[in-house]
C-alpha cells in the first residue's frame, strides 16, 4: 500500500450511496478508496433492506391473491405457506445481487480496503484515516476528500423488559425459516408495516402498536387511515397514539404493556419485531476530529452539496437523510463526488442536490406512494395550492380488479397550476407515482396532464380526473 495510501478521494462504505460515488470519482480522473467492513459486501438495501424484503413480499402477495380467488370464480387450495421455501427463494435471489455488487466493488476501477476507518487527523488540507482491516492487520491513508457512507442500524429503544425479553428485528425475519405463529410490531412507519404485510399475508397473526395517533408518520393522515383500515380488515389489530410501558414474558411468548387514551392494555403473541426505526451507523468514526457535530436524530447535517461542517469531507445516504430511500442515497453520492472533483481543481462547488422531487414508498397492500410536496407540507409552508383527489372505488379498472380501497391526489399551485406534489395509497402506488414524479421534474402543469393521452382501461389515467378538476378550477 506504499504506493496508494494517498488518495483524492476515500469513502467509507460501499452501500448505493458509496459505491455511486465511487464510480463517478472514478470518472472525474480521482485516485479513490473504498473502506468498507461489513461482513458481506453489497450494502444494506441489497442484503437486508430494499431486495430481500419485497422478495418475501412478493409471496404474502400471492398468497393474499390466493384468499381472494373465489370472488374471481377461482377454486384455489393454499396450505400453510413454506417459509423454508420462502426465505431460500430469497437468499438464491439475494445471493445473485450481492455478487454482482461485490464483482463492481472488486473490479480494480478503485481500491478496496476491507476494514473499519477512522478519522485520525482532519485539521489540515488532508484527512488522515486510520483502517482496521478484518485480517487483524492495521495501516493509514491519507486523503484530499471524503465520504462519510456508512448506512444505518436499528435503533433500540429504552423500553422495560425489552433486552431480557428479546425481539426480532426486520433483519432476524429477512432471513428466518421457522416464523412463529403471532407478533407484536413495535412501530407504525414503513419497515414496520411492511413486515405486517407479510407476516399476515403468511397467515401470521399481527398486532401493530404505533406511538403516533396516525400510521406513516410524515404522510396526510387521509393517506395514512386507508393504510389503517386495510388493515384492519385483514385481520391485523392496529393501535395507534399508544404509549409502550414495558415488555413481559409469558409461558408461551412474551406481552407488551402499553397505554392507550389514558387506559393500560396487554396484548401477547409469540414473538415481538422491534420496528422503530433505524440510527445513523456513525459509531467509532472520529467525527469529534473533524470538528463535525451530529443534528437531532444523530444525523450529520450537509449543505446542498452534501458538505458536512468540514468543508472537505462530505456524507450521503443514511447518515444524513432527508429520507433512508436508496434512490436519494445514489444521489447524494454522485453530487458528493462531482463536488469533491470540483475541490479538487479548486473550482465552484456548482452540484446541489434538489429535494423538489422527492419520492417515497411503502410496500403493503395497499401501497402507499408520493412525491414532492404532500397536503399537509404545503399548508404548513403556508403555500397558496389547490388540491384535488380521485377514488379508486370509481375508477374502472380498479373496480374490475377487486382492488377499490384508495385514492390519487394531486397539489398544485394555485396560480400557475404547476404540479407541486402528488400522493396515491392503492395497488401498485409505487409504480402509479412515477407518473406524477415524471410530471415534476419537467415542469408541467394540471392542465398539460389532464391533456396527456392515456390508455383506457388503465389505472394510470386515475390521475387525470383530478388533473382535469383543478385545471378548470383555475379557468375561474
Amino acid at each position: 500500500m506504499s504506493e496508494t495510501t494517498h488518495f483524492d478521494f476515500a469513502i467509507l462504505g460501499g452501500g448505493s450511496a458509496g459505491y455511486a460515488a465511487a464510480r463517478t470519482a472514478v470518472d472525474l480522473g480521482l485516485k479513490t478508496v473504498i473502506i468498507d467492513g461489513a461482513k458481506e459486501l453489497g450494502g444494506l438495501c441489497i442484503l437486508r433492506g430494499c431486495m430481500p424484503s419485497k422478495t418475501l413480499i412478493e409471496s404474502a402477495n400471492r398468497q393474499l391473491a390466493i384468499r381472494h380467488a373465489e370472488e374471481f370464480g377461482l377454486r384455489v387450495h393454499s396450505e400453510q405457506p413454506d417459509t423454508v421455501s420462502i426465505r431460500d427463494r430469497k437468499r438464491r435471489l439475494i445471493a445473485e445481487f450481492a455478487d454482482y455488487r461485490k464483482g463492481q466493488l472488486e473490479d480494480g476501477r478503485f481500491t478496496l480496503l476491507r476494514g473499519m476507518g477512522r478519522f485520525e487527523d482532519a485539521t489540515g488540507t488532508m484527512s488522515c484515516l486510520s483502517v482496521n482491516l478484518l485480517d487483524g492487520s492495521a495501516l493509514e491513508i491519507t486523503t484530499e476528500t471524503a465520504l462519510i457512507a456508512t448506512g444505518s442500524a436499528v435503533k433500540v429503544p429504552a423500553l422495560p423488559g425489552l433486552d431480557e425479553c428479546g425481539f426480532w428485528t426486520s433483519d432476524t425475519i429477512l432471513d428466518a425459516a421457522d416464523i412463529p405463529d403471532s407478533f407484536i410490531v413495535l412501530g407504525g412507519g414503513a419497515i414496520a408495516l411492511e413486515m405486517a404485510h407479510f407476516l399476515n399475508g403468511i397467515e401470521r397473526k399481527v398486532t401493530v402498536l404505533q406511538r403516533n395517533t396516525q400510521l406513516l408518520t410524515g404522510i396526510d393522515a387521509d393517506v395514512a387511515e386507508v393504510v389503517r383500515t386495510s388493515f384492519i380488515k385483514r385481520g391485523i389489530n392496529v393501535n395507534c397514539g399508544t404509549k409502550l410501558e414495558r415488555v413481559e414474558k409469558t409461558v408461551t411468548g412474551k406481552r407488551v404493556v402499553f397505554l392507550q387514551d389514558g387506559q393500560r392494555h396487554i396484548v401477547e403473541a409469540s414473538e415481538i419485531l422491534l420496528a422503530l426505526g433505524r440510527r445513523p451507523a456513525l459509531d467509532n468514526l472520529g467525527l469529534k476530529t473533524c470538528g463535525i457535530e451530529l443534528a437531532r436524530g444523530g444525523t450529520i447535517s450537509v449543505k446542498p452539496t452534501q458538505q458536512t461542517e468540514h468543508p472537505t469531507i462530505f456524507a450521503a445516504g443514511d447518515v444524513c437523510g432527508p429520507l433512508e430511500v436508496v434512490h436519494l442515497a445514489i444521489q447524494q453520492g454522485e453530487v458528493a463526488a462531482r463536488n469533491a472533483a470540483k475541490l479538487m481543481h479548486g473550482k465552484p462547488l456548482e452540484h446541489k442536490m434538489d429535494y423538489r422531487c422527492k419520492l417515497f414508498g411503502v410496500f403493503t397492500q395497499p401501497e402507499v406512494a408520493s412525491v414532492g410536496l404532500s397536503e399537509t407540507e404545503a399548508r404548513a409552508q403556508e403555500l397558496d395550492f389547490a388540491v384535488a383527489s380521485y377514488p379508486f372505488s370509481d375508477h374502472g379498472k380498479s373496480i374490475v380488479a377487486g382492488e377499490t380501497d384508495g385514492f390519487v391526489k394531486l397539489i398544485a399551485d394555485a396560480k400557475n397550476g404547476v404540479i407541486l406534489g402528488g400522493s396515491v395509497v392503492a395497488p401498485h402506488a409505487t409504480e402509479l407515482i412515477h407518473e406524477i414524479a415524471v410530471a415534476m421534474h419537467l415542469g408541467a402543469t394540471v392542465a398539460a396532464l389532464a391533456s396527456a393521452p392515456h390508455y383506457h382501461p388503465t389505472l394510470s389515467e386515475i390521475w387525470t380526473y383530478p388533473a382535469e378538476e383543478l385545471a378548470e378550477n383555475l379557468k375561474k
